[in-house]
């Protein structure tokens, strides 16, 4: 069995940073989907596909992946820099703004 050790990047509807700091287990498809031709909906008979482990650490994924025989790749995740203005949301309305505040 393959699989993909990863760790979720946050939803594009949030600035926070739930949810990010788990890991996933994800198996690979071991068989392609199919259309089923009456109704149309996609089908596939592998079951593994559908299987999401989460775990606290990259290590307790690795760990899990070995002892279960799964030859698991893993992917580590783009970090990207912090987004922190020196005065915040407040240097919006500061009286000593360097530069004319339009809207």
């Amino acid at each position: 069995m393959r699989a993909r050790i990863f760790q979720p990047a946050k939803t594009a509807m949030s600035s926070g940073q739930g949810k990010t700091k788990i890991w996933m287990l994800e198996f690979a498809p071991q068989s392609a989907r199919e259309v089923d031709p009456l109704m149309g909906w996609t089908s596939s008979s592998d079951t593994q596909s559908q299987v999401r482990l989460r775990f606290d650490s990259k290590e307790a994924a690795m760990a899990y992946a070995k002892e279960h025989g799964i030859d698991a790749d893993v992917l580590e995740p783009n970090k990207r820099k912090a987004n922190v203005r020196a005065r915040g949301y407040a240097e919006n309305f500061a009286v000593d703004r360097r530069s004319a505040w339009t809207h």
